[in-house]
């Protein structure tokens, strides 16, 4: 099928080929028992493959959607070897994201007309968040834009002086204060920074601290019309980021989040380190808001750009 056209470079894939090796194990261990015996893709297999599906963490609306599609190419095709069923799979969920307009980038990019392009980026503790955004500043600098970055989850002296290490890593400035500060206050510095600095790319730290959901949505109302302060539209990108190991608990935030504040952009990391990695495809499918990173290791360059057709040939190839 058209869907498959060599998109990222040999290096990009074989990491993400090694990032999705649990999930994928995970997967095909019980989808070659589920068809142990049998030749042709039945209702038996079929049910099988509903169980299978729903453990990976696709979630049981995506699940049934991509059965609904098998369940037609059976019926047209009217004889489906189960040898031949990791190949429709790839093209079936490929099919499904394709309606999406979502996971079509390549390589990591801002837009143009915005400058400094404000990205706040939301999250719980212990997701990823200060990774990321230490990633994403060392990506966005190789690609020659000026980026600053701002220490504002103050409610923790861990995560600014985390992210402090980050910015010595990357070789970006950051604007901080001491623990206990105003976040806003974070914000609308960095801001000034970054216009003074004519930076490119402004990257917003922010503390998650879900189980008190107003206060979140008090603090991060307050940081946003500070910030428009200094840039009118900012912020142009609210980034949240959740943890794949978490399965289904990820689904959970991202709904959570999305009641707290406008979420335009997701990241789901430690793909590497779960089976759970289906949670992206069941993502994809079921939230409006874009996958836009994932993350499938540990080294800096382990952030990838979401591209839903080499994800899915990754996973079921």
């Amino acid at each position: 099928m058209s869907f498959f056209k060599k998109i990222f470079s040999k290096e990009k894939k074989e990491t993400l080929d090694k990032g999705l090796e649990k999930s994928k194990e995970n997967f095909f261990g019980k989808l070659t028992k589920a068809v142990a015996g049998k030749s042709k893709v039945d209702d038996d297999v079929l049910d099988n493959l509903e169980e299978i599906l729903v453990a990976s963490d696709v979630g049981v609306d995506t699940t049934l959607k991509i059965i609904k599609r098998i369940e037609a190419r059976v019926a047209k095709d009217k004889y489906v070897g189960t040898d031949e069923l990791n190949t429709i799979l790839r093209e079936e969920i490929a099919g499904l994201l394709s309606k999406t307009n979502i996971g079509n980038e390549t390589e990591f990019t801002i837009p143009e007309h915005k400058k400094p392009y404000v990205i706040m980026v939301v999250g719980v503790n212990g997701v990823g968040k200060t990774t990321t955004i230490g990633k994403l500043a060392s990506q966005f600098k190789k690609q020659g834009l000026k980026v600053v970055l701002g220490a504002a989850d103050t409610f923790r002296a861990a995560a600014i002086d985390q992210l402090q290490v980050w910015a010595d890593r990357t070789d970006v400035p950051i604007v901080r204060q001491e623990m206990g500060s105003d976040p806003a206050s974070v914000a609308f510095d960095t801001l000034k920074s970054a216009v003074t600095q004519n930076a490119d790319v402004v990257i917003i730290d922010t503390a998650g601290r879900l189980h008190n959901k107003v206060n979140l949505m008090n603090e991060l109302t307050k940081i946003k019309r500070v910030m428009q302060k200094v840039v009118e539209d900012a912020p142009h990108e609210v980034l949240l980021v959740l943890d794949g190991s978490t399965g289904q608990n990820a689904f959970e935030q991202a709904k959570q989040f999305t009641l707290a504040t406008e979420v335009t952009s997701l990241a789901v990391t430690k793909l590497d380190g779960t089976a759970k990695g289906g949670v992206v495809i069941g993502i994809s499918d079921q939230f409006q808001i874009p996958v836009k990173y994932i993350g499938v290791g540990e080294g800096i360059d382990d952030l990838q750009v979401f591209n839903k057709y080499e994800f899915v040939d990754s996973f079921f190839n």
